[in-house]
């Protein structure tokens, strides 16, 4: 099994990237939303953690975002809970999927969390600045300071770049991003 990484900026458009290859997905935000909802070992952490902000099960990820906006610690404080409970579902979404020839991996920290190895196939995906902050303040919860925060956990995306093998430039258009995920799809088959 091959496994391919998607990497970029925040709102850069990985997820629709990786949902236009059509191979299994592991899609970390997915993951992160159903442990809010789903996993009360993670919210009893958290609320222990966090008690003036977490109170209720499931997890508001209001309540998420005011914690980590009073006080940037908390984000990671959010992280040493969370991180470990994502990372064993990607284990299992791994094993389960062992036979498969490629699988993608849309986890925004990936490179930051060292989740690379060796022989990962990484595609940037690059997308206008302008464009992907319009795009963002059209999202409903959009708190730019909450992004300003987030973004500083990110590694420089010239780094991300520079590690990637593919690039996918973004024009937020769906018949460049199947056209060039099609180029991308046959030269991986090749090697």
């Amino acid at each position: 099994m091959k496994r391919i990484a998607i990497v970029g900026d925040i709102g850069s458009g990985k997820s629709f990237v990786a949902k236009n290859f059509q191979y299994p997905i592991f899609n970390a935000d997915r993951e992160v939303n159903q442990i809010y909802n789903k996993n009360k070992f993670c919210f009893r952490k958290l609320r222990k953690a966090l008690p003036d902000y977490i109170h209720s099960f499931p997890i508001n990820k209001k309540n998420i975002s005011e914690a980590i906006l009073k006080n940037k610690k908390n984000l990671k404080k959010i992280i040493r809970i969370i991180h470990p409970e994502v990372r064993h579902r990607m284990s299992l979404f791994l094993k389960k999927n062992i036979k498969k020839k490629f699988v993608i991996l849309d986890i925004p920290l990936f490179l930051e969390n060292k989740l690379n190895k060796k022989n990962d196939i990484l595609i940037f995906v690059d997308a206008n600045k302008k464009k992907i902050l319009k795009r963002l303040k059209k999202r409903k919860n959009f708190n730019l300071k909450l992004f300003k925060i987030l973004l500083k956990f990110q590694l420089p995306l010239e780094i991300k770049k520079e590690k990637s093998q593919y690039i996918i430039k973004n024009n937020f258009t769906k018949k460049t991003i199947k056209n060039n995920i099609i180029k991308i799809k046959k030269k991986i088959k090749n090697d």
